[in-house]
């Protein structure tokens, strides 16, 4: 996680910019495209959709998961890959096809994953998170 921003890129694309055009009309991304897009030097993922507040990125890590909390909710889909995930005071094991949330805030990260351990991380929603429902 870059100190920059609420992503994992230091600069996700914003509304206006040519990265966020040409991602907005974007409507499907395989993971073939995902592995292929260019992560910039300093973020931790690629940024391969974006609408609103909605941004999808390409996250896989090696060796370590150096990430930070986020300042808004985000949602993991484990693509490929087992380890451990810990979010906030929980530690739990995940596989493929796993769903994760994390609330905007909470310290979590990956341990003790797979070799070929890659996610989407969806981030959504206003900064701070949204307010669960009662």
């Amino acid at each position: 996680m870059s100190a920059h921003g609420p992503e994992h890129s230091a600069n996700p694309p914003r509304a206006g910019s040519a990265s966020a055009e040409a991602l907005s009309g974007r409507r499907r991304v395989t993971i073939d495209q995902a592995r292929a897009s260019p992560i910039p030097e300093g973020n931790l993922a690629a940024v391969v959709l974006a609408h609103g507040s909605l941004i999808v990125e390409y996250y896989a890590p090696r060796g370590t998961d150096s990430q930070t909390a986020h300042t808004r909710d985000e949602v993991y889909i484990v693509i490929a890959g087992r380890g451990w995930f810990v979010n906030g005071p929980e530690r739990h094991p995940f596989g493929p096809a796993d769903v994760l949330f994390v609330p905007a805030g909470a310290v979590h990260r990956f341990e003790e994953f797979t070799d070929d351990f890659a996610v989407w991380v969806v981030f959504y929603g206003p900064e701070g998170g949204e307010r669960a429902a009662t």
